[in-house]
């Protein structure tokens, strides 16, 4: 995919969002999301897979005292149905590379959540 490539919306419409699983894993709680985050962007949005491991997701928040990190859930809650309290930074509160729990749902949820 070219680097000039942009999505809005909800999600990114690249063929290997769909197919690649990498990027989510579950878990007897719910699933892993494993997100490239930049933070500071104008609006909060899916930009597509960062390589084969990861989705690409700006943040319309400061990468200051936890205002990204609180954004993500926000964001991703909304985006998967569940309640706030069910998505959790669960590493790399401080890295631009994060793991993201959402629980109480399923890796196919999260897929469909993710394609429009």
């Amino acid at each position: 995919m070219p680097r000039s490539a942009r999505f809005s919306g909800r999600v990114a419409s690249c063929a290997g969002v769909a197919e690649s699983g990498d990027f989510v894993r579950p878990t007897k709680d719910g699933v892993y999301v494993k997100l490239r985050v930049s933070p500071g962007a104008k609006n909060t949005e899916v930009k597509g897979l960062y390589g084969e491991e990861a989705l690409k997701l700006s943040v319309a928040a400061p990468p200051t005292d936890g205002k990204a990190n609180a954004e993500i859930e926000r964001y991703l809650s909304s985006l998967f149905g569940v309640a706030r309290s069910g998505v959790a930074v669960v590493k790399g509160a401080s890295s631009r590379d994060k793991l993201v729990l959402v629980r109480g749902t399923e890796v196919g949820t999260v897929r469909e959540g993710l394609v429009p």
